[in-house]
């Protein structure tokens, strides 16, 4: 005797393809805001490893020279950066996802800058005349969204 067995076939519902689709959509979520924090955190690393190295070239330079430079159109530029700070590493002077040189004369640079500002000896009067007795070097942190700064060892 054969007995057949009748499967009835059946499939997923709305609610369940529905219920279904909403948790991959918060799971997708989770991640994406997640990731999004991970890379802003590497930027904000980045610039900080940029600022100490600006600061460590701008000590080279007092070393060799007898002062900081003062704030012109040409020390933001790399032909500047590569005869004035020797070994300079030019990408140091680009702020993440930048191209091109971002140095400004600032304390309050973007998320896509570098401030440069040379101090007189008092450390507070901008310094128009070369050599200049101190500097500060500013970054924007977009995990707590201020600016932070490095200051001469001077």
């Amino acid at each position: 005797m054969i007995s057949r067995i009748n499967k009835r076939m059946q499939g997923f519902t709305i609610v369940e393809l529905l219920i279904v689709i909403v948790v991959i959509g918060i799971l997708a979520a989770l991640v994406l805001n997640s990731f999004q924090g991970v890379q802003a955190r590497a930027r904000d690393t980045e610039r900080r490893t940029d600022t100490n190295t600006i600061a460590t070239q701008l000590e080279v330079y007092y070393n060799d020279n007898g002062g900081y430079p003062i704030f012109t159109g040409s020390v933001n530029t790399d032909s500047w950066i590569t005869a004035n700070l020797r070994g300079a590493d030019i990408a140091a002077f680009r702020a993440p996802n930048q191209t091109a040189n971002t140095m400004v004369n600032s304390a309050t640079p973007t998320q896509d800058q570098y401030g440069y500002r040379p101090l007189q000896a008092d450390g507070t009067t901008a310094c128009t005349t070369a050599p200049c007795a101190k500097f500060m070097v500013y970054y924007y942190e977009e995990k707590g969204a201020t600016v932070k700064s490095k200051e001469s060892l001077n």
